[in-house]
């Protein structure tokens, strides 16, 4: 995860990524292997690009700069991501989508990627009537809910070879009660919310459309 940025500008890849949705939960452990085996084949070039949208089971990731002492409550298996940042939640009702891009065909630039995924983030908020923004100094997505700010979104990268792979967290309608376990992202002052919390009855299938269109023109 990375620090808050400027919007990105839009940029024209002449790429036909690869769109999987996977039903069911997908095991922490098997996406991994997954996404490091297809990182190998876009760098040699025997494969596209992805963006990979999925569940997982409940768990606790843990990113680069995770402290021991911001997780709480180990109640669900713990993972190393290898990605930046510090510990996140994922589980079903939280739509995690994983964008594995060739930074090599468009800046080289890892920041103004995060901020694509970011700015991807935001639109896809708008498209259900949600004002998602930045906060300097704080990692993810955040809204005004009941006076407060919370974080609807996480954010997380990790680039081999210019090759970037992780990507983003929507939640839709995880168990809240589960971020409780860690410390999210190191932020432990602010909360968390979720689309359904703050009325938005949107189904999965819904946010997924939403996500394939805000992509044109910006993630590819």
């Amino acid at each position: 995860m990375m620090d808050a940025m400027k919007p990105a500008e839009k940029i024209s890849v002449a790429l036909e990524p690869e769109w999987r949705v996977s039903t069911g939960l997908t095991p922490y452990p098997e996406a991994l292997a997954a996404m490091e085996t297809r990182v190998n084949a876009i760098e040699a070039g025997t494969a596209s690009e992805l963006i990979w949208l999925l569940e997982h089971p409940p768990l606790y990731t843990a990113g680069t700069s995770a402290p021991p002492d911001e997780l709480i409550d180990a109640r669900f298996p713990v993972f190393d991501a290898g990605r930046g940042g510090r510990y996140t939640y994922h589980g079903p009702g939280q739509r995690v989508v994983y964008a594995l891009c060739d930074l090599r065909a468009r800046d080289r630039d890892v920041r103004q990627h995060v901020c694509r995924l970011e700015d991807w983030m935001i639109r896809v908020l708008k498209q259900f009537g949600v004002t998602g923004e930045r906060r300097e100094g704080r990692i993810g997505i955040w809204v005004e809910h009941d006076g407060k700010e919370e974080k609807i979104g996480a954010i997380g990268v990790r680039v081999r070879r210019w090759i970037a792979y992780h990507g983003l967290a929507l939640n839709v309608n995880p168990d809240l009660s589960h971020f409780t376990g860690i410390v999210p992202c190191g932020l432990p002052e602010f909360g968390v919310t979720s689309l359904h919390a703050l009325g938005v009855k949107a189904t999965m299938a819904e946010v997924d459309e939403a996500f394939r269109r805000e992509a044109a023109g910006l993630i590819f």
